[in-house]
């Protein structure tokens, strides 16, 4: 049975940022730095690290960075290599991404 976790009202609005320079997406939440790391090789995005702190895990932050990721990559043509294990379990939970997947 799939239950699905709704956000805290108070994280509800997380503003999600593409810092190209940095090679990331982040949120500051509560004045807390949020990021999904990635690389980019010819037309493929390589997802490689995801982190929120302790005290924001499980409000929906995460699952913010690489929603805006993944629709960074569509927008740009690109395709995407989860190894983050954190980005795999995300793509597999939403199918409407696994047409982003890079070839192995």
């Amino acid at each position: 049975m799939a239950c699905e976790k709704r956000l805290d009202m108070e994280y509800e609005q997380v503003a999600v940022t593409h810092a190209a320079d940095a090679q990331r997406f982040e949120a500051s939440v509560k004045g807390l730095l949020c990021v999904a790391d990635y690389r980019i090789n010819g037309n493929v995005m390589t997802m490689h690290h995801t982190y929120v702190p302790p005290p924001l895990e499980g409000h929906g932050i995460a699952a913010a960075l690489v929603g805006e990721a993944l629709a960074h990559a569509r927008r740009e043509g690109l395709q995407v290599r989860p190894l983050c294990s954190y980005v795999a379990r995300y793509m597999q939970r939403h199918p409407e991404t696994l047409d982003l997947l890079a070839p192995r």
